[in-house]
Parts: structure tokens; sequence; C-alpha cells
């Protein structure tokens, strides 16, 4: 007769440590609450990570300390070793709590035309 495993060692993985499910960090959410989160939008913690953060999950203060520079979703997504839609959520929970600040990147509409940039290029010849 087999006896079950400990609950605590079924969650426990040799490797890996302790194993939490993505949707555990995020309660079940697949989407932020509040933000666009871009591939290429950058993220800048609103002020230096300390212990007034206390309550974060370890993500979140994680995403806090490593956002002191500017750093874009897909860079956090890599640093962190997490999936992107979890990233997203957890953005999303941080930007609520005014934490971070984000930056989008410029849309091709809102680029200067040809016409100034040859505008510019005849400008500085002429100099």
């Amino acid at each position: 007769m087999m006896v079950p495993e400990p609950l605590e060692q079924m969650w426990v993985d040799d490797d890996a440590g302790p194993v939490v499910r993505h949707y555990a960090m995020t309660s079940g959410r697949t989407r932020p609450t509040r933000g666009e989160f871009d591939l290429i939008t950058l993220i800048m913690a609103a002020r230096a990570a300390t212990a007034s953060n206390a309550g974060l999950q370890p993500e979140h203060a994680a995403i806090v300390r490593l956002c002191q520079n500017p750093m874009s979703v897909a860079e956090l997504a890599t640093q962190l070793d997490l999936p992107l839609g979890t990233v997203r959520v957890l953005l999303g929970d941080l930007l609520d709590r005014g934490l971070i600040r984000t930056r989008s990147p410029v849309s091709a509409t809102q680029l200067p035309t040809e016409r100034v940039f040859k505008a510019v290029l005849d400008g500085l010849r002429s100099l």
C-alpha cells in the first residue's frame, strides 16, 4: 500500500522550488485592470522601491526594482521569466497603485512627414 505524499511536498519541485501557478499571481485575471502594455512600452518606477511597498507580491516588488531605469514590457517578461500576459496584469496593478509610469511608443502617424525631413536637410546644407 502506497502512502500519499504530504501536501507541501506535492507543490515543490526539487529543481525549481515551490510552484506557484501564474493565475495565482494575478488572482485569475488575464487582462490588466488599467493600461495598455505594448511589447515596446517603456515602464519606469514612479519612485524607488521602499519598505512602504509592503504588501506587494514579490513579482510586483521585482518590477519596481527593475524599472528604476526605463525597461520595455518585453524585457521585463524576460527578466522575470514570466509570460507576457502575467506581466501585463501585474503592471496594471502597479499602475493602479501609482508605482509605475508608462511611455508608449510613438505611432507612425505622429512622426514628421518626408517633407519636413527634406526641409531640415536643405537647411543643414545651406549652413
